[in-house]
């Protein structure tokens, strides 16, 4: 049995992890009531340290699968009500499932993709990136939802939707940045082959072979967005305004994205932290929200 200050430092823990992360879209932020905020920040604990395991530091692979396999093992105990570890991260995690009655298969599904992210740095489909992204971003919006409330059918389809739009939007920001630090692609080969390319085509600093290829999946993310923008009008509370942050956040990064020349479309054009900031302010309102999404969207 945790005692209440083992969990207090725990919760401290994840906290301050999720603060000292930049990212681009908020995580845990001021815009999250503060008992949300602490459990959110041990997912994304979870998550980061994680994901960090997969992808940072010199260690070897096989290195890499076992300690996911460690966190497996932690995660396996918390949902058979058996957890007796001393890590801070899922001592609040096993506090946080329990609390809330989060799924645990939806914290495997993320294992499973940072394991993918050791094994695989390739795709063949779009299906096959859809299937990535439905284990490696998806969870945290049903997680959130999960967080709120009992969440609806349409809107974990929405959030999914949302979820994978954010992922892909990364994916394009970081196309070479993927390719040289850490050798993956994330467009399928299938398409290049279409295009009579390749994805050497992706060693060249000039991007204008590849941007129909590029185009084509900004019009895909666009379309996801367009599927699931509507989640963030219809949930209110500090929960909704973060859901709706990130969303226009996500379509305002998508918009720099398709502004850059068919040329320039490694570029990784950041948000200011006044861009952030004007479009929190702009989910204020569930209204105002659904106006920019749609103007965005050019719907």
């Amino acid at each position: 049995m945790t005692n209440s200050s083992d969990l207090a430092a725990a919760y401290d823990f994840c906290l301050q992890l999720a603060n000292k992360h930049y990212e681009n879209f908020p995580v845990a932020s001021f815009l999250l009531p503060a008992h949300l905020r602490k459990a959110v920040s041990v997912i994304y604990a979870f998550a980061r340290t994680a994901d960090d395991i997969a992808d940072e530091g010199d260690a070897s692979d096989t290195q890499r699968l076992d300690a996911l396999t460690g966190y497996e093992q932690q995660l396996s105990s918390i949902e058979q009500a058996n957890y007796q570890g001393d890590s801070a991260i899922f001592i609040a995690l096993n506090d946080v499932i329990k609390q809330y009655a989060l799924p645990v298969s939806l914290f495997q599904d993320l294992l499973s993709a940072f394991r993918q992210d050791v094994l695989q740095a390739r795709y063949q489909t779009d299906s096959d990136i859809r299937d990535y992204c439905r284990r490696s971003a998806n969870p945290i919006g049903r997680l959130l939802l999960h967080l709120h409330g009992k969440p609806s059918a349409l809107q974990l389809k929405q959030s999914d939707a949302i979820c994978t739009a954010l992922q892909r939007v990364n994916f394009y920001q970081d196309i070479q940045q993927d390719l040289h630090e850490n050798d993956r692609i994330y467009i399928p080969l299938d398409d290049f082959s279409k295009a009579g390319l390749s994805e050497n085509s992706l060693f060249i600093s000039n991007s204008t072979e590849v941007s129909p290829i590029i185009r084509e999946k900004y019009q895909n993310t666009h379309n996801l967005f367009l599927d699931g923008y509507e989640l963030g009008s219809q949930l209110y509370g500090r929960l909704g305004w973060e859901i709706r942050t990130v969303t226009l956040t996500g379509l305002l990064a998508l918009r720099q994205l398709s502004l850059q020349d068919n040329s320039d479309l490694y570029s990784r054009p950041r948000l200011s932290k006044i861009q952030i900031i004007t479009q929190s302010i702009l989910a204020l309102s569930p209204t105002v929200y659904r106006y920019y999404c749609q103007r965005y969207l050019n719907k």
